[in-house]
């Protein structure tokens, strides 16, 4: 009966590569967030909640612009978390009125 050596021991434990930092999938969905002006909340780091949408990003800051509010410059290390707001809509879409299609008499 063969046993395994110490030597075998440390290879047949392989350990993972650790998952990258960067996705670049960060600026997709903010970008996908800006276009569709979809509301979000914003939870910075000291608990304190915002909402609006994002009108502008870049590396270190996003642009949360707010309805009756200032809009406002946010560096990206003092959010928590940005969440998609579904319930409220802070940029109300224009109502477009269609005419009834003509019924005949």
């Amino acid at each position: 009966m063969a046993f395994k050596s110490a030597g075998n021991q440390s290879n047949a434990h392989k350990t993972k590569t650790p998952p990258p930092d960067d996705t670049r999938q960060e600026a997709a969905y903010l970008k996908a967030l800006g276009e569709k002006q979809t509301p979000v909340t914003i939870r910075l780091m000291d608990g304190e909640l915002l909402r609006g949408w994002i009108e502008y990003y870049d590396r270190r800051m996003v642009r949360l612009t707010r309805e009756g509010s200032p809009n406002l410059f946010i560096f990206k290390h003092e959010i928590a978390y940005i969440a998609e707001d579904l319930l409220s809509n802070p940029r109300p879409e224009k109502i477009v009125r269609r005419d009834a299609p003509n019924r005949p008499k």
